[in-house]
């Protein structure tokens, strides 16, 4: 595994470095810089960085509880291939939880905060459909912005917790697909919340977070390397049902 240049890849001196660790290869799993079939060795990544084993272990148990690594003794750990009902599941808590978000935040919502949620939105239309990683950084921004201004941070801990498989397919989507249809979706919401109608608001949130349905299958498709063999086609038909 070769170790980047990047700056987000980068340890910095004085935080905590197990975290940091743990950030940078979920990071770089989510970006599709290590793909399925990867081998990360701890003691290759121990020496790249200067550390001991031990943070790296930890590292490694966390992505492997993510879903993300397998971790096989005597044999090393790989990244694993994107499952499918991981991906279903995260998306169901996630509107769950943003439907409610939004209604909170369009009941009392003011103007500081649809002028914020604009600007955010005319950044991301600002984006080439090349930039994949600048959007997806900016869609995460979005909706970090609604759940703080819910004041419901814990709920996006939650959120954050569960997503790491929705996140490799919106990456790998992002890539593939032009991205105004994600950001007219925001538009939507974003409009909703500025009226104060929190039944349109959460009715677009629920639209904007089942568009994975229909993307499932198309990028698993595209990209059938990064997925696990299973019938995605048919889980997201049970989700639809």
């Amino acid at each position: 595994m070769n170790v980047e240049t990047r700056a987000q890849w980068r340890l910095e001196q004085g935080a905590p470095i197990g975290p940091q660790l743990y950030r940078i290869l979920r990071e770089r799993i989510i970006g599709a810089d290590l793909t399925p079939g990867s081998r990360l060795s701890e003691s290759e990544v121990a020496r790249a960085y200067g550390l001991s084993r031990q943070p790296v272990r930890e590292a490694f148990i966390k992505l492997a509880e993510d879903g993300l690594v397998e971790v096989r003794p005597q044999r090393g750990t790989l990244v694993r291939k994107i499952s499918p009902a991981a991906v279903m599941d995260a998306r169901f808590v996630r509107e769950a939880i943003e439907a409610d978000i939004v209604k909170l935040v369009a009941q009392s919502a003011d103007e500081a905060l649809v002028r914020e949620l604009r600007a955010q939105i005319e950044r991301q239309r600002a984006l080439a459909d090349s930039e994949a990683e600048r959007f997806i950084a900016l869609d995460e921004r979005f909706h970090r912005t609604l759940a703080e201004a819910a004041g419901k941070t814990y709920a996006w801990k939650v959120i954050e917790e569960v997503k790491a498989q929705m996140d490799r397919v919106r990456y790998l989507t992002a890539l593939h697909f032009p991205k105004r249809a994600l950001v007219a979706q925001h538009t939507e919401i974003a409009e909703a919340i500025a009226r104060r109608d929190g039944q349109a608001a959460e009715q677009a949130m629920r639209g904007h977070l089942r568009k994975i349905l229909t993307d499932l299958p198309a990028i698993t498709e595209a990209r059938p390397e990064f997925f696990e063999t299973v019938h995605a086609d048919t889980q997201t038909n049970k989700e639809m049902a």
